[in-house]
């Protein structure tokens, strides 16, 4: 039986056929499910996640605890700029992951960019 391919997954390939991370730029990806929020940056051509934080990740567990999921989003986006800023990362390429640009998604690129990374 075939499986059923969503619209997102539709959107997700098409955006993954343009977008492309190396290790002086990699791809900043985002994923929200219900509850939570993650990002990572990924470096497509050596096959590694090179930073990764999330809503739910030690670092920000309890910081986001009394946040709406967008305040959330905000402060997931400034972590992960401040981890990729002490790995050396200044660029990146932003990687919508299928979802729509805005809410928690544009949320998680402007407090990156506010906190330093260029896109």
């Amino acid at each position: 039986m075939a499986k059923h391919v969503t619209a997102r997954e539709k959107r997700k390939a098409r955006i993954r056929r343009k977008v492309t991370g190396t290790s002086a730029r990699p791809r900043l990806t985002v994923y929200k499910s219900l509850k939570h929020m993650y990002a990572q940056l990924v470096d497509d051509v050596a096959g590694k996640t090179l930073v990764s934080v999330g809503t739910n990740s030690k670092a920000l567990k309890d910081e986001v605890k009394e946040d709406d999921k967008t305040g959330a989003a905000k402060k997931v986006g400034e972590a992960l700029a401040k981890a990729a800023k002490g790995k050396g990362i200044e660029a990146v390429v932003f990687d919508r992951n299928g979802f729509d640009y805005h809410g928690r998604v544009e949320a998680v690129a402007a407090a990156a960019r506010e906190a330093g990374l260029k896109f």
